[in-house]
């Protein structure tokens, strides 16, 4: 058996090397190292692949959230809501630009954002909903899109985990994520989905006048060299990511696919297991592309379990492991334990799998057999 990866990019590597190497030859070539070809080429390849008007590359994902708020012109004081359980770059950037992140449970099968918890963090301060489709599991935007036309609100969509994943809305229309609220935003870190050799990121929008802004704030604030006309950062994608990026943006339906089918067979080994649950599926079945195979343990052997599998030499991960509002950086007194059930419940039984494009039965099998064996010991 070839040893297991959390993550195989050289595996992936292997079967788009020609073309990576071949495009990194040009740009050395050319030395057209920022904004060169590969970046324009990218995205108008990224924007004709999510059905997008605009799509602007940044440095990074979390550079697009930021930038994603500065765009909407979100104000020090405005209340943000997000979810609680989930990367803390998400209501790292809502507190840098002195926002104030309001942070609310998610639901207990999905693990997004909740839209009654939601619906009852709502005040005259709050401004914008970001809903995370959480390891590859798209959140449900009707109810949120609902939710915030009825106040108001802004909708960005965190998407640095479910690039190539649809929704499809209660009139039946289909919608790649990240193109369903006023903005999304991605990033490209290596182990996503879709991802480069580095960091890097884009933003996502169909709103002609907020591209044009997220467009000077991305590059120091400039649309003609040396003319500063609003505060902004120095957020890019440099060619040589693009380049990987580009490559891979073909294969990506076949990459989720791939995905989809481990995702299979894990749920077929691990079916009518009393303390394991797997992980849900819902809408169609595009509406997940599994870049987490994230399960819960239910009878307290999570902790146990991790430990277990590094003795076998299996790889796996607690995403994740404290709550946002127990984090040190953004702990406050507004926040009561009592409304925080569920959250505080995954942190405890979560852990996910082996999940890549690389994944094959034999390993599977493996991983599968040992993780049973040991929880029902």
């Amino acid at each position: 058996m070839r040893k297991i990866q959390m993550v195989d990019l050289k595996g992936q590597y292997e079967g788009i090397k020609d073309k990576i190497n071949t495009s990194f030859e040009e740009i050395l070539s050319s030395t057209a190292f920022i904004n060169g070809p590969e970046v324009q080429n990218f995205q108008k390849e990224l924007e004709a692949y999510l059905g997008a008007k605009h799509v602007i590359p940044c440095a990074n994902g979390t550079d697009a959230l930021q930038i994603s708020m500065m765009g909407l012109g979100l104000k020090p004081g405005d209340e943000v809501i997000t979810a609680d359980f989930t990367f803390a770059a998400t209501v790292e950037v809502i507190a840098l630009l002195g926002l104030t992140p309001v942070l609310v449970d998610v639901e207990p099968d999905t693990f997004n954002i909740d839209p009654e918890k939601v619906k009852a963090a709502i005040t005259p301060k709050t401004k914008a909903i970001v809903p995370v489709h959480l390891f590859g599991q798209t959140a449900n935007m009707d109810e949120i899109m609902d939710i915030a036309t009825a106040h108001n609100l802004f909708v960005i969509e965190d998407n640095a985990q479910a690039i190539g994943g649809a929704y499809h809305d209660k009139s039946g229309k289909s919608y790649k994520t990240g193109t369903v609220g006023n903005i999304g935003a991605t990033s490209f870190f290596p182990s996503k989905n879709l991802g480069c050799y580095g960091d890097g990121g884009a933003i996502f929008t169909n709103d002609d006048e907020l591209a044009h802004a997220i467009r000077g704030i991305v590059n120091h604030g400039m649309y003609e060299r040396y003319h500063h006309d609003v505060v902004g950062v120095n957020s890019r994608l440099d060619s040589l990511q693009a380049a990987v990026l580009r490559a891979k943006l073909p294969n990506l339906d076949s990459y989720n696919e791939a995905r989809r089918k481990s995702a299979d067979l894990y749920d077929a080994a691990l079916k009518n297991q009393e303390h394991i649950v797997t992980p849900v599926r819902v809408g169609k079945e595009d509406t997940h592309v599994f870049h987490q195979y994230t399960l819960k343990i239910t009878n307290g052997k999570r902790d146990a379990l991790v430990k277990h599998f590094q003795e076998h030499n299996i790889p796996c991960g607690v995403y994740y492991p404290i709550p946002l509002h127990q984090q040190k950086a953004y702990a406050d007194e507004r926040y009561n334990e009592a409304d925080f059930e569920v959250t505080n419940q995954l942190v405890k039984e979560v852990i996910s799998l082996p999940m890549h494009t690389e994944l094959d039965k034999e390993q599977i099998e493996f991983i599968t057999k040992t993780l049973i064996e040991f929880v029902n010991a």
